[in-house]
């Protein structure tokens, strides 16, 4: 860095010596609970799932937090960020003895999770002090602070037994306290951060910093470190169980064989930084990687008897690994792991100097993760085989594949390269004559997108539009069977075991739709951000989550209720890819088209609800995955259920189309746009009236699919409602689908106010047949309910760009023609995309009226009017301001014909 060439010695060393003891500090503090989360489950009488949460809660939030606290680092500094971080850890810590409940412990578990993301703040600040011909050394140096998990581990049992868990949280806490007062007093800002608030350069913005993650390198480099790091802490958490079940040491044994691979896996980073200043980072990382691979083959090979026919009769032997060979082993696997961890962070300031800190955080977040993920996978494998050396032949394939991919990306680069050789390739091949890694990545940018000119559009553009429409069409379908798999699922856990009270069934019904109604707010930015390939492959992926969350907790009935809410939530996930897909798909198609488009991606994104209905009650009634999959429920009746399949059976399908956008979908370079620029239709009018009708349209769509099947199942009992439940939500998916030409044809404002005309009278036939008991009444009501928001969810959509079209030019005069209808489109896109968001709330507050009418009254019916009278509220806008004579549509869409109607949905 150039800026590091007038820097002096003194402070560098300053700079490296005070983060590495802030580090181990942070990291003392990180895993202050495996020496007090012992005694804090025998005073609360935690079972092992609580206890496990408990433990496993600073792990997976000091992951997800090196993300973000990467960022501001690059922005406001490490000598501010490390300080205010180890300050807000040091109050957590401490308030930890104030809790007096379980939640309690959990809040303030969150707030000391924030120690784990000390690495990634230590990194982007360290990095900035030195040249890259140094950086792998001082970063070595620093992720040596690993060591405090063993500072704790040794001195904390002493105070614990001398002034009990609590003095180890106060301990820690004013030992954490004063080194972040300290470290703002005696570090320095970085040459970098000076340089740049001396010449006033603005801070790098969060679409700049987190740029570079579209690259596919970055997520191989996420790979090396789910393995260097991920794997260090899962069996540093693991290895001590192992050895006590295995060879039946003590438990002192067991905890220094398991230091000593704690120990190997820490210091020599250090030695791991220098050796990729020497050697380079590359070289390193095949080191680590080809030794771990050999060493976990060899520790993932089980104790086996053989027995073989010879001449003689038969000829009996065994083989197995004794103690001490075994812990020689782990030492030799730290050691080897310690040097990939140094090689993953040499590469990263040298490849990304401007974005240490997007970069590292994610890498560090997904290391982070791993520690997180892989004990639960440890001892599901463990379960499901029955054999000890299975989380070794799990680490071997997981090692083995970032081999392999890591050989074949620099076989690409030499072929890129016009065949140099492996030994001529520079360490850093973008900085010589080679091309850059992420040129893959570049090749899915579009970097001329023109829908609007016909020769473009047919010779190159829909070919490629139509391309992306395809993929993300069952990446949504994924998001919204994801999304409402839930209200199937809460349906049937009585009859499986589990004891909860009918409000808190509603409240699990609910969760997904608040949950992910204000993802989309989130979601609704991030395409222009983050470009719709990336953004679509990481959302669809975040599936995995709840699809194999609820495969794991629906089988114990004695799986808390805390765990069924954070799956409720995380279901939101896939609530939340709406947005984001819809904006997505509206860029690439020019208005003739978008209409059919948008209607299709909709439509049949939403199809997902009738599909997961459909599917969800034929596969909990088969074994579809055996055993991996677990044993199922008997019933009463001596029926068998695998509840756990409503969760699992879409993971192959995610895992596909996941595969299918990274490597199918594209970016659009004109696309780009920050959040400032977007953020203007939050003083449009239109915008917010907008989110009231879509919510009176796709809000009751959702909600009615989320709430349907509980609500006739408690109003109908006698009926088995999950073999039809589906028809409402296939209702108005394909509807939504099938009807986009009659708002073209008769105008969306004048669709949507029959619409609400409509539902008025069907909402009136729902509360009546309730009130006489016919279950025909009421079904055939609700069908027309799901028709009638299917064709509003496509009306209201055609509305908003005809809205934008005429309010633009008004609100903007001094843009040209082109101008404003470019600002117009992007307006419009922006709209649909966060009226969707709003809307999406219906799934929350639908099921949950029902909840809170039912709870006060014994009926759904006190909703049931709410509803009715919401609708009337949409009506008499759509009417003021849209569709009465000299309404802003009136003269539009009494003035075109067919030929002229220009689809917008």
């Amino acid at each position: 860095m150039d800026s590091t060439g007038t820097v002096r010695a003194t402070d560098q060393n300053r700079a490296l010596g005070l983060s590495t003891i802030a580090f181990t500090a942070c990291f003392a503090v990180w895993t202050i609970f495996s020496i007090i989360g012992v005694a804090i489950k025998a005073e609360l009488g935690l079972n092992d799932t609580e206890f496990g949460l408990l433990v496993a809660t600073p792990i997976l939030t000091g992951s997800v937090t090196r993300l973000f606290l990467g960022v501001w680092t690059e922005k406001y500094g490490g000598r501010l960020v490390f300080s205010t971080q180890m300050l807000l850890t040091a109050l957590a810590t401490w308030a930890l003895t104030l809790a007096d409940s379980y939640v309690m412990y959990l809040i303030a578990a969150l707030g000391i999770g924030l120690a784990g993301g000390s690495f990634i703040i230590g990194v982007a600040y360290v990095s900035r002090w030195y040249d890259a011909g140094r950086q792998g050394t001082a970063l070595g140096i620093f992720g040596a602070g690993n060591v405090g998990a063993a500072v704790t581990k040794f001195v904390a049992p002493f105070v614990m037994v001398a002034f009990g868990w609590h003095g180890v949280a106060y301990a820690w806490a004013a030992g954490l306290a004063i080194m972040g007062v300290l470290f703002f007093l005696l570090a320095k800002d970085d040459p970098e951060l000076v340089a740049r608030r001396q010449s006033g350069v603005r801070a790098p913005s969060l679409a700049e910093q987190f740029a570079p993650l579209k690259n596919l390198q970055v997520w191989r480099f996420s790979l090396y470190y789910f393995f260097a790091f991920g794997a260090f802490v899962a069996l540093a958490l693991w290895l001590p169980h192992y050895l006590i079940d295995v060879y039946s040491v003590s438990i002192e044994t067991a905890g220094m064989a398991a230091a000593t691979f704690s120990l190997a896996a820490s210091v020599f980073r250090a030695y791991g930084g220098k050796l990729s200043d020497q050697f380079g980072a590359r070289r390193v990382m095949y080191w680590s990687l080809g030794f771990s691979t050999l060493l976990l083959f060899m520790l993932s090979y089980p104790a086996t008897d053989y027995v073989i026919q010879g001449r003689n009769g038969p000829i009996a032997f065994s083989t197995s690994m004794g103690f001490w060979p075994f812990v020689m082993l782990l030492f030799a696997l730290g050691f080897f792991m310690s040097l990939g961890k140094a090689a993953v962070f040499k590469h990263i300031p040298v490849y990304y100097p401007q974005h240490v800190g997007a970069v590292g955080g994610l890498v560090g977040m997904i290391g982070g993760l791993g520690g997180f993920v892989l004990p639960i996978v440890f001892g599901t494998v463990l379960d499901l085989t029955g054999v000890y050396t299975s989380c070794f032949a799990l680490l071997f394939l997981l090692v083995g594949t970032a081999l392999v991919w890591m050989h074949f990306a620099v076989q690409l680069m030499e072929r890129e390269a016009h065949g140099v050789s492996r030994d001529a390739l520079p360490e850093l091949a973008e900085l010589d004559r080679f091309p850059l890694p992420e040129s893959a990545g570049a090749r899915h940018t579009l970097e001329e997108w023109v829908p609007e000119n016909a020769a473009f559009w047919q010779a190159r553009g829909r070919r490629i539009a139509r391309r992306n429409l395809w993929i993300s069409i069952p990446a949504l379908l994924l998001a919204f069977s994801v999304w409402m798999v839930w209200s199937m699922v809460v349906a049937k856990l009585p009859a499986i075991g589990f004891d909860f009270t009918t409000t808190q069934l509603f409240w699990l019904a609910a969760l997904p739709g608040l949950s992910g109604a204000t993802l989309r707010i989130f979601y609704s930015f991030m395409v222009p951000i983050f470009g719709g390939r990336l953004w679509t492959t990481l959302s669809t992926a975040s599936l995995l989550l709840p699809a194999m969350g609820i495969g794991y907790a629906v089988q114990d009935p004695e799986t808390p209720y805390l765990i069924f809410l954070v799956l409720a939530l995380l279901c939101g996930l896939g609530g939340g890819n709406f947005a984001s897909s819809m904006a997505n798909i509206a860029f690439f198609f020019p208005k003739a088209e978008k209409g059919n488009a948008l209607a299709l991606n909709a439509g049949l994104g939403n199809l997902g609800v009738s599909v997961m209905q459909f599917l969800v009650p034929l596969v909990i009634t088969v074994g579809v995955f055996g055993a991996m999959a677990g044993s199922p429920v008997t019933l009463e009746d001596g029926s068998q259920l695998w509840m756990q399949n409503a969760g699992f059976v879409w993971v192959p399908f995610i895992l596909v189309s996941t595969i299918a956008a990274w490597l199918g979908m594209n970016d659009i370079a004109d696309a780009k746009a920050s959040f400032r620029e977007q953020a203007i239709i939050f003083t449009r009018k239109h915008n917010w009236l907008m989110c009231i009708l879509y919510t009176g349209t796709f809000g009751s769509f959702i909600g009615y699919s989320a709430g349907f099947p509980l609500l006739t199942r408690l109003a109908f009992p006698e009926v088995n409602a999950l073999q039809f439940v589906f028809l409402g939500p296939l209702v108005g998916a394909l509807s939504r689908a099938a009807t986009g030409w009659v708002s073209d044809r008769f105008g969306g404002g004048r669709v949507t106010l029959w619409v609400f005309v409509g539902m008025i009278v069907a909402v009136f036939g729902v509360i009546t047949s309730l009130g006489a008991g016919s279950f025909t009444a009421f079904f055939a009501c609700f069908m027309a309910l799901f028709f009638l928001t299917g064709v509003g969810n496509a009306s209201t959509f055609q509305m908003i760009p005809a809205i934008m079209g005429r309010e633009v030019p008004r609100l903007m005069p001094e843009l040209d023609a082109a101008e404003s209808r470019r600002q117009a489109e992007r307006e419009s896109a922006a709209i649909i995309a966060f009226t969707s968001a709003i809307a999406a709330y219906g799934a929350f507050f639908i099921p949950q009226a029902y909840g809170t009418s039912i709870a006060m009254t014994g009926s759904a019916v006190g909703a049931l009017w709410g509803f009715l009278v919401f609708y009337a509220i949409c009506l008499v806008l759509t009417w003021v301001y849209y569709t009465r004579p000299g309404g802003l549509l009136h003269d539009i869409e009494r003035g075109r014909g067919p030929a002229a109607a220009q689809p917008a949905e």
